[in-house]
């Protein structure tokens, strides 16, 4: 049995409310999942969870999540629900979700709304992970320059450092402080030589790493091209440069942290990149 959770617009990624009108337990689940009147939200907390958005137009773009429920707390006509994705399953597109319904008990009608045209909450009667094992692949874009681990294998204490080398010796050490007062480690390329090949060792430092900053001072190509990997892995990058025109106009809409090349700068940039790197700790990284 698992969760359906659908919301209009789509989920936040960590809490959201739901109407509580709209949480709808079918009459041979009451006994079981219902304490009084109201749903037996702590029972319901032990099943996975599917977390999908109303579907709009052709459903090109949107995506489900799978994950689980950590708390409920019913506020007023509400249900506070906090949440988490589970890291090692991809993000589901929501027609291959559609397409799987039948397999996951979910009806849909011929006609009026279905359970993807409006936001509720629903228990359904079947093997959620079966279903997404036996009957849904997940496209693979498989590179060729370099290789991926399968599944991912992320160090949520592991910050690595994309950045020159020569002459960037203070920033780098203002980094590893930085890492090393919000209790994490941190890696550069140049101390690794796991594999015969440079563009390997950096792939897995950053593919294994919760967060990544990269340095655009100086417009490094080496340092674009890792920063394009670190985006693409989803990784929640911190963008520092000592010159914001350094930045690429592709991504010049991020937030980044502007730092001065001497000492006070230095010192700054240690307290910035602390207290950014706290925040992620907080509140995306488990």
């Amino acid at each position: 049995m698992f969760n359906l959770l659908v919301m209009a617009g789509g989920w936040t990624g960590r809490r959201d409310d739901v109407a509580l009108g709209r949480v709808y337990i079918d009459q041979t689940q009451e006994q079981q999942w219902k304490v009084g009147d109201l749903p037996n939200f702590d029972l319901m907390r032990t099943l996975p969870a599917v977390f999908a958005p109303e579907t709009y137009g052709d459903g090109a773009g949107q995506v489900a999540r799978v994950g689980e429920i950590i708390s409920t707390r019913i506020q007023g006509g509400t249900v506070v629900v906090e949440y988490r994705y589970d890291p090692d399953i991809p993000p589901i597109p929501q027609m291959d979700l559609i397409a799987l319904a039948p397999a996951l008990g979910i009806h849909i009608p011929r006609r009026g709304f279905g359970p993807f045209a409006h936001s509720h909450w629903a228990i359904k009667d079947a093997n959620l992970f079966k279903v997404l094992l036996t009957e849904w692949r997940e496209p693979v874009r498989q590179p060729v320059v370099f290789q991926l681990d399968a599944p991912q294998r992320v160090r949520p204490n592991l910050l690595s450092a994309m950045m020159p080398f020569a002459g960037f010796d203070a920033i780098w050490e203002a980094i590893q402080r930085a890492a090393t007062s919000n209790g994490m480690e941190s890696g550069r390329a140049d101390n690794r030589w796991d594999h015969p090949s440079i563009i390997q060792d950096v792939v897995d430092l950053i593919d294994q790493a919760a967060i990544v900053v990269c340095d655009c001072t100086g417009k490094n190509a080496n340092v674009f091209y890792e920063m394009g990997i670190a985006h693409a892995l989803g990784k929640e990058v911190i963008i520092i440069t000592q010159n914001p025109v350094d930045i690429p106009f592709d991504i010049a809409h991020l937030r980044h942290i502007r730092y001065l090349g001497n000492e006070q700068g230095v010192r700054q940039l240690e307290a910035d990149l602390a207290g950014r790197i706290a925040a992620l700790r907080a509140f995306t990284i488990p």
